[in-house]
């Protein structure tokens, strides 16, 4: 990581009262965590054109009625390395209605990595967090209005 501000694009998909999230770990901190599906916005890239892009390089999925939720800052320490983000959160849904039924999604984004379903109320205190921070409560807000 550098010492700039990375502006990524992730995709909330939900279904049955659970969101896809990719497992991570962080061998330093020794914790797993959970993230949506997404990344870097390239030069000259919407948001949105990312995230088609991602999706399909990452899972190789089509992705379709992408609703902007908010944006979220930030900075965080992975593998012992700052970083800095700023994050625009979409809603989306992919169109192979066939990956709502999958238990795992398993996919690469430079390594290989699972995104599996789980319920918001599985993240916390005592379980492994969803980054980025300040992603649960705008989703909490966005449910709201």
């Amino acid at each position: 990581m550098s010492n700039r501000i990375r502006p990524i694009a992730i995709c909330v998909f939900s279904h049955r009262g659970r969101i896809l999230a990719a497992e991570g770990y962080d061998p330093i901190k020794q914790q797993l965590f959970y993230r949506p599906l997404g990344g870097g916005i390239e030069f000259g890239e919407r948001a949105t054109e990312a995230l088609h892009r991602e999706l399909r390089e990452e899972i190789g999925a089509e992705i379709t009625a992408l609703r902007y939720l908010g944006t979220v800052e930030n900075i965080f320490t992975f593998n012992g390395q700052q970083g800095h983000e700023i994050v625009l959160v979409y809603d989306g849904a992919f169109v192979d209605r066939w990956l709502y039924e999958r238990e795992r999604i398993e996919g690469e984004d430079g390594l290989p990595f699972v995104a599996i379903w789980k319920s918001l109320d599985e993240f916390g205190p005592s379980q492994p967090p969803l980054y980025p921070d300040g992603l649960a409560e705008l989703l909490h807000d966005a449910a709201l209005s």
